[in-house]
């Protein structure tokens, strides 16, 4: 039977705690129901963490078919790292296939990401998440101040849930910076993808993805040929319109 804590007590329970502390919280409360997103960039720090927490945790990541290869070797290096099963997870081939006949390779150029995104990433997301509790994010608050600012340590995702489920997101790094991220790879010497040494900061599908120039924020490499209100793909862009218009 699916979990359904409280949800304001999970909240008061992760209030000025560590990220250690909520993953803990969150191995705690949802056990095998609780599975991690590793998105291929900065996550490894979340893996490193809850492995230290629970040797035998649950990786999701996404295939879009679209990553730069230095992110499919990042991926293969961190399985070997943790010696993790990771569940990699790749949209409907029909479905690509159908749009890409009738808009080509490159649409989002002209029409915007998020159709593409919606079949590569949304549509295996959501199938995934209807099977689980509750799931783990790298979310930062500090990846952008537009859109991530208000990012909460535990919510309810409204956007993936099932009609019948609740589901819980964690998102234990949410108050760290940039920079404690990178401490934390740096001095631990964990496997980062090669990306980030040529001007990479935000890491996503190679058409949509290019490094960002001095004093640029990262997201500014992101569907750069957008305006700046649309660069989130749809994962998190339903929580975060409900947390930043709640200010919580």
């Amino acid at each position: 039977m699916p979990l359904t804590p409280n949800i304001q007590a999970l909240q008061q329970a992760c209030n000025d705690k560590t990220p250690q502390q909520i993953l803990k919280l969150a191995f705690d409360t949802f056990g095998e129901q609780l599975w991690l997103s590793f998105s291929g960039a900065e996550d490894v720090v979340l893996i490193d963490m809850a492995r230290k927490i629970c040797p035998h945790l649950q990786v999701f990541c996404l295939d879009t078919g679209r990553l730069h290869p230095e992110t499919y070797r990042f991926i293969e290096d961190v399985r070997q790292h943790y010696q993790l099963n990771i569940d990699v997870l790749l949209p409907d081939s029909e479905a690509v296939n159908a749009m890409v006949r009738e808009k080509g390779l490159f649409s989002f150029y002209t029409d915007g990401h998020q159709e593409c995104c919606g079949l590569r990433k949304m549509a295996p997301l959501r199938k995934k998440l209807a099977t689980v509790g509750a799931w783990v994010t790298g979310q930062r608050r500090d990846q952008s101040p537009g859109t991530r600012s208000q990012v909460a340590a535990v919510e309810l995702d409204t956007t993936f849930c099932a009609p019948d489920r609740t589901l819980y997101k964690f998102n234990p790094l949410a108050a760290m910076s940039s920079e404690e991220v990178w401490a934390y790879i740096r001095m631990l010497e964990l496997p980062y993808n090669t990306l980030h040494e040529r001007g990479y900061i935000s890491i996503g599908c190679e058409p949509c993805t290019r490094p960002v120039l001095p004093n640029q924020h990262e997201r500014e490499g992101r569907w750069w040929w957008e305006e700046a209100a649309n660069k989130e793909c749809g994962l998190h862009a339903g929580n975060l319109d409900k947390n930043s218009s709640a200010g919580a």
